[in-house]
């Protein structure tokens, strides 16, 4: 009996890493609730395939030690296994051949000041984005670990290098972390991106804030702001110029980022601090949500329905300027700071489509440049691990960022 289960076991074992396979190479759902597992099983899946394989490999030769193979019904299950370890090896393959989505619309966009940025990158760039896991002990002292604000979740950490001057004035990169307004969590996000960026000589500074159901809005994007004038009052004393602090996040992180580039000084999201400076040099908002208020299409529905109940807790039918104003394609504006947008094609949280919209929303106003970037096939929080894509996503943002430096002397 325990043999039977065994082998039953392990074909239905099978069958479910070719699943999961194949919803790495293209998520199974785009619509409603489903959404949520497809992203939570299709993501790591796809992001850290060469990981995944290695575990299913060692269980497949445990298991084959064991005999589980020997039958008719374990000869295929072994072949469906094998078929899941050939399609994400087909995902990462494709991953690591699309560094050219990241950095062609920054050539198209910056012309040749960006072929002479990218050239000393290459020139000097140390490499380890793939050594990300433990990047924060490096980088971040006891020291580094700062109060930002009066509440308890207004803590951030101060990435630097121990060799940076106190008085070098080295560019800051304020990280907003993602987690659907309701998580927050500051580590580990966007560790490939801060690691190359400090290694490179920045300042990241990576900031938590108030989430909810506790906390409603708009404490989320008021902590953004206070982080943003924390930053410019103190980065000095660790070599940073409060002259030059840029933004970034992604998902609700991306959200906060656009909104706080596109609202700068506005008092009603500074309350007990409307006289700091809170505007940034450029903004850089990965896979973000800027639409709160839009009830037709992929999700929406579902997306509404969060808000009201946890996150701003007013009905959007008697409320609606409240979910207005809290979306940055309402507040594109001509002197807007620079942007990158970067969003993947498969992203099952938040549909492609409300980072083309941003995108074009923003180019159509600004008067500053817009760069988008259109990922195929990545899935949301596609930077989030140390893999090809977050790799490509640190070099991109810091070739962006390098642009916007140069220009402005």
């Amino acid at each position: 009996m325990v043999l039977k289960r065994r082998k039953r076991h392990t074909l239905l074992r099978a069958a479910a890493e070719v699943v999961n396979a194949a919803n790495a190479v293209r998520p199974l759902g785009r619509d409603g609730y489903v959404t949520l597992p497809v992203f939570a099983f299709g993501w790591p899946t796809g992001e850290a395939a060469p990981v995944v394989v290695g575990a299913s490999m060692l269980d497949a030769l445990r298991r084959g030690l064991r005999g589980d193979f020997r039958s008719p019904r374990g000869r295929i299950a072994l072949a469906l296994t094998v078929i899941a370890w050939g399609l994400m090896g087909f995902v990462y393959r494709r991953s690591m051949t699309s560094q050219d989505f990241f950095e062609a619309p920054l050539r198209q966009t910056l012309g040749d000041d960006y072929a002479e940025i990218a050239a000393e990158e290459r020139r000097r760039r140390r490499g380890g984005v793939l050594r990300t896991s433990w990047a924060r002990h490096r980088y971040v002292r006891k020291n580094d670990i700062v109060r930002y604000g009066p509440h308890r979740a207004n803590v951030a950490d101060v990435w630097h290098r121990a060799d940076l001057p106190r008085d070098g004035k080295a560019p800051v990169l304020l990280q907003v972390p993602g987690g659907a307004w309701a998580i927050g969590m500051r580590r580990p996000q966007a560790y490939p991106l801060m690691t190359h960026m400090t290694e490179r000589g920045w300042i990241c500074v990576s900031m938590a804030y108030r989430v909810s159901p506790r906390n409603t809005w708009p404490a989320h994007i008021i902590d953004v702001k206070r982080a943003i004038a924390w930053v410019k009052e103190n980065i000095a004393e660790y070599g940073g110029d409060p002259d030059f602090v840029a933004i970034t996040g992604g998902s609700a992180g991306g959200h906060l980022t656009a909104l706080a580039a596109l609202t700068p000084n506005e008092p009603q999201w500074q309350p007990g601090f409307e006289d700091a400076d809170t505007s940034v040099v450029a903004a850089v908002p990965i896979y973000g949500r800027y639409d709160w208020f839009s009830r037709e299409g992929t999700g929406r529905a579902e997306f509404i329905a969060i808000l009201q109940r946890y996150i701003v807790k007013k009905r959007f039918s008697e409320n609606r300027h409240v979910y207005l104003d809290a979306s940055p394609i309402t507040k594109v504006r001509s002197d807007a700071p620079p942007f990158f947008v970067l969003h993947g094609t498969d992203d099952s949280i938040i549909p492609v489509i409300e980072g083309r919209e941003f995108a074009d929303a923003l180019d159509q106003k600004s008067d500053n440049t817009v760069v988008y970037a259109e990922i195929p096939h990545a899935q949301h929080a596609f930077d989030f691990f140390g893999s090809p894509h977050g790799h490509y996503t640190a070099t991109a943002v810091a070739h962006f960022l390098d642009w916007v430096k140069a220009k402005r002397g």
